[in-house]
């Protein structure tokens, strides 16, 4: 069975999904969860789930193979990015290379970029007047959300639109799409 390790930065609504989906799934599990905070609620949910939890700091991250090293030890095959806001190191991206997966609540290559997450790519989505929006899941590379866009799925922008309401339609769509996608990733890799 494959081995998933997520890596998150706040609440973990998208890890819990991901670890709830492949619970009763024989592709994959979730191993362990990674984060850069140390008071991030997405490790209480790991522990609710009795998974493993890796807590690191920027030194570790990008000026030691620590994390590499770690997910090595633990078997892991996969990586999946679930809210994780750091740039993935180049070390975590050559040893993995396909097989680290993110998401991102907009069209890329539309609203990418450093400092294009959460409410901040829906504002900017309203603000420009687009008259529909959705997720991307993509390889993740050396460039925040550059990689290979694997798959991708829209919704309307509503005139009556917050970036709160459009965060509610976006968070539907990662729910639904995510792992089902990561599943597909993994069976497809193993040639199932």
């Amino acid at each position: 069975m494959n081995k998933i390790a997520i890596f998150a930065s706040g609440s973990g609504t998208n890890a819990q999904n991901i670890i709830e989906y492949f619970k009763t799934k024989g592709t994959a599990s979730v191993s362990c969860v990674l984060s850069n905070k140390k008071d991030a609620y997405v490790l209480k949910r790991a522990q609710n789930y009795n998974i493993p939890v890796r807590i690191f700091d920027r030194h570790e991250f990008y000026e030691t193979d620590e994390i590499l090293n770690f997910l090595n030890t633990e078997g892991i095959n996969w990586i999946v990015l679930a809210g994780f806001l750091w740039l993935v190191p180049e070390n975590i991206v050559d040893s993995f290379t396909n097989r680290i997966i993110n998401i991102h609540p907009a069209l890329l290559p539309k609203y990418g970029g450093k400092g294009m997450y959460g409410l901040n790519v829906h504002r900017a989505v309203i603000e420009n007047n687009d008259k529909e929006t959705g997720i991307t899941i993509h390889y993740v590379n050396k460039k925040y959300d550059e990689g290979n866009i694997i798959f991708q799925t829209r919704c309307r922008v509503d005139e009556s639109d917050t970036p709160q309401s459009l965060a509610e339609k976006v968070h539907k769509l990662e729910y639904k799409y995510y792992p089902e996608i990561i599943e597909k990733l993994i069976h497809d890799s193993a040639g199932l």
